[in-house]
């Protein structure tokens, strides 16, 4: 009998061992290791959630890749940089929204970005896009963020967005009004019809959430 029981407690030990090694698609251990000694338990169990959600999205079509990470990033908690971080502003690296489990228009953002540039988007069909926001039949106006998608260059891109979960084309978002958009390459400037490249991407914010990479 004891022996029965030590055979199936080290069967259960290499089968436990076993599903942990394949908690981790894109992510070392030692990482995972790092990343629940700052955030706890629940920060380093919403990173295995999105580093799941990567690995069963990076062979399905854009569109669906597009709703899963728009989905994934959209269940965590909105929460200003002042309440949050006790900042005025602040970028937050996709590890820094995730394992604190909330952030602010520009942290969903940033994080949808850089996760469809880990599925192979390239980084010339994404932007990072500055809008005014407002309330139909209000006065309503507010500065935020939404992440910008285009199919073919020129086109009318798709936005990702954490106010309106839905996937819609830009033209069906007339709650929001482009000021200017951004990527990894460079800046642009929004104008009454299209877009004027500004030049390379120099915002501060930008450059300093680089440096925290």
């Amino acid at each position: 009998m004891k022996k029965f029981f030590l055979v199936k407690f080290t069967l259960f030990l290499l089968l436990s061992l076993n599903t942990n090694a394949q908690k981790s698609f894109h992510i070392s251990s030692s990482d995972l290791v790092k990343i629940e000694q700052k955030y706890g338990t629940a920060g380093r169990q919403k990173v295995e959630d999105w580093d799941s959600m990567i690995e069963s999205a990076k062979n399905q079509s854009i569109l669906n890749q597009l709703q899963m990470v728009n989905d994934f990033f959209n269940k965590i908690p909105y929460k200003t940089d002042l309440a949050h971080w006790k900042k005025k502003d602040y970028w937050a690296t996709p590890i820094e929204f995730m394992g604190t489990n909330g952030g602010d228009c520009e942290d969903y953002a940033i994080a949808k970005y850089f996760s469809l540039i880990k599925l192979g988007v390239p980084d010339s069909k994404l932007r990072i896009t500055y809008v005014s926001y407002s309330k139909a039949n209000s006065k309503y106006d507010q500065a935020h963020m939404v992440l910008s998608y285009y199919h073919k260059a020129g086109g009318e891109p798709v936005i990702l967005d954490n106010i309106n979960k839905s996937l819609q084309p830009a033209s069906k978002r007339t709650d929001l009004t482009p000021v200017y958009s951004f990527n990894a390459s460079g800046l642009w400037q929004a104008q009454t019809k299209g877009e004027t490249r500004a030049g390379d991407n120099n915002l501060k914010s930008w450059k300093d959430l680089m440096n925290r990479f």
